[in-house]
């Protein structure tokens, strides 16, 4: 059984409500849950944190404990080396998400400082990102 940390960085708590015709309905709630069902029977923690910081400590609370990560950083994805150093430091198998399709939005966030420290990334798909990240992890982690 693999242990899978999933990690929702800034402005994540407020999916159902915010921008729906960007982000869509479902409630972050909606997306643990389906993660975990999709997982069985491995065991998923996840997290959301608005703070940088958090999300930092949260890698390392879980670096002891996950086989894999899965990570949407949110904004932090386009500014945080310190989110990528965490998880570079974490030395465990991460796939980096998004709801959207990052490359076809504002020029800023198409570039991902947290991307080198992943094995890919997954945009586009609405939460479906999340599953098929789930996907690709588990496939990696063999």
């Amino acid at each position: 059984m693999a242990h899978i940390a999933v990690i929702h960085g800034p402005n994540l708590d407020l999916l159902g409500t915010r921008e729906p015709s960007l982000y869509g309905t479902t409630t972050l709630e909606q997306i643990d849950e389906r993660i975990r069902t999709e997982a069985s029977p491995h065991e998923v923690k996840t997290f959301q944190s608005n703070g940088e910081g958090a999300i930092i400590d949260f890698l390392r609370e879980v670096s002891g404990w996950a086989d894999g990560i899965i990570i949407n950083a949110g904004a932090y994805t386009h500014t945080s080396y310190a989110i990528r150093d965490a998880l570079s430091a974490a030395a465990i198998p991460a796939v980096e998400v998004h709801l959207t399709n990052v490359h076809a939005r504002e020029e800023f966030r198409r570039l991902s400082v947290i991307a080198p420290a992943c094995l890919g990334q997954i945009a586009g798909f609405g939460w479906h990102s999340y599953v098929l990240g789930l996907e690709a992890l588990l496939e990696h982690i063999g």
